[in-house]
């Protein structure tokens, strides 16, 4: 058992306390707070993990878990269901300024906005893992351990309803989706197999002021009013738009930030490798003469399409890891005049944003919102101008 005086918040949902001169990442904890922590973790080195187990004086912002799978020991899937929701958004314009402080040299208040609907009952996908015995259940935080569980409180109402009266393969994960129709779809993956086992596999979707038809595993925004918010995010951060300019939306999924993008520019350049993903966007965007679909890995077709349709502007949503220094630099040099950066982790933004300066942008404006409320994530739009 550990004595630990609490510190600053860290990147990935805990904070950091120090122990006979190691660093200890402590779960379940605020900063300011003095606990006992178990350690969880222990590999040697400079560092280790633990959990805190009980609180010898509690910040301000601690309030009483609304999960009751939460907490030490159970679902890793929530970091900060011990903080109001004030302080967590909070905790994350803290990481995430610290991430552009430490990565991109870059000093930055970080104001993290809430979205509509208050921090239960938005999450409208989601993946669960099944027991020995067959029952859903959640991993325990950095386990391969499932949990059972009677519902999850993040979760769409309603939502898991099916899926937990439904009998699955022991061992298998189930991926689960609640569109804005109100259906539930939950395929089962096992031992490389994709069955679907509930709802139609198409979703239904509304977002910037259009109807989406997708299917159901292709990649859609977690909460209900994030697609919304980040499009709006993302077109004012791309700008005024010449009637003949071009515009590429890297990583541009089904298409929602194409479409918005479609109505005011000259060509919208939709490149997305993801099969079912660029099939809905062929279909979505049918009615948008201005929008066009590639279908490939971007790092693969850039210098074509910098040779044959370059770019005004750029949009980019890459999946969580980011650009990457290569990619970053090479979309950099393309030299398009601003670049809008859509990004689910503060590090990988951090660290885009830092090479992306090297290659002559600079950081103009950063929207954060608070798209997945009671985790550490959060999901940023930045945009930088070409100087």
């Amino acid at each position: 058992m550990l004595d630990l005086e609490v510190g600053a918040v860290a990147h990935g949902g805990h904070c950091v306390a120090r122990h006979e001169g190691r660093v200890v990442f402590v779960r379940h904890a605020l900063p300011g707070e003095r606990v006992h922590a178990v350690v969880t973790e222990d590999h040697g080195g400079s560092f280790c993990r633990a959990d805190a187990v009980t609180v010898l004086e509690a910040a301000p912002g601690r309030v009483e878990p609304a999960c009751p799978w939460a907490g030490p020991g159970g679902c890793g899937g929530c970091d900060w269901q011990h903080a109001d929701h004030d302080t967590q958004r909070a905790l994350k314009g803290a990481v995430v300024a610290e991430q552009l402080s430490r990565l991109a040299g870059i000093e930055r208040d970080v104001v993290c906005e809430a979205l509509p609907g208050g921090p239960l009952g938005w999450r409208t996908r989601m993946r669960m893992a099944v027991t020995d015995d067959g029952r859903p259940g959640l991993r325990v935080h950095r386990s391969h351990e499932v949990l059972p569980v009677g519902d999850c409180p993040i979760a769409v109402r309603g939502a898991l309803d099916p899926v937990l009266a439904h009998t699955w393969t022991p061992t298998a994960e189930i991926e689960i989706v609640a569109d804005a129709a109100g259906e539930t779809h939950a395929t089962e993956l096992f031992e490389g197999t994709r069955q679907l086992e509930i709802g139609s596999g198409t979703a239904h979707e509304h977002a910037a002021g259009r109807d989406w038809t997708l299917p159901a595993p292709a990649f859609w925004q977690v909460h209900p009013g994030a697609a919304d918010a980040v499009v709006a995010a993302a077109v004012a951060g791309v700008g005024e738009l010449a009637p003949d300019d071009v515009v590429w939306d890297l990583y541009g999924g089904a298409g929602l930030i194409a479409a918005a993008l479609a109505e005011r520019a000259g060509t919208v350049v939709d490149v997305e490798s993801d099969p079912d993903a660029t099939a809905a966007a062929g279909e979505n965007l049918a009615d948008l003469p201005a929008a066009r679909v590639v279908r490939g890995r971007v790092e693969k077709v850039l210098d074509s399409l910098a040779r044959t349709t370059p770019p005004d502007v750029i949009v980019a949503d890459p999946p969580r890891k980011g650009l990457g220094r290569e990619l970053a630099t090479r979309i950099g040099a393309v030299g398009a005049r601003r670049i809008v950066h859509v990004a689910c982790d503060p590090a990988a933004l951090a660290r885009d944003v830092a090479a992306l300066g090297e290659a002559g942008y600079t950081l103009a404006d950063l929207r954060v919102f608070d798209a997945f409320p009671m985790t550490h994530h959060v999901e940023c739009v930045a945009t930088l101008v070409r100087t």
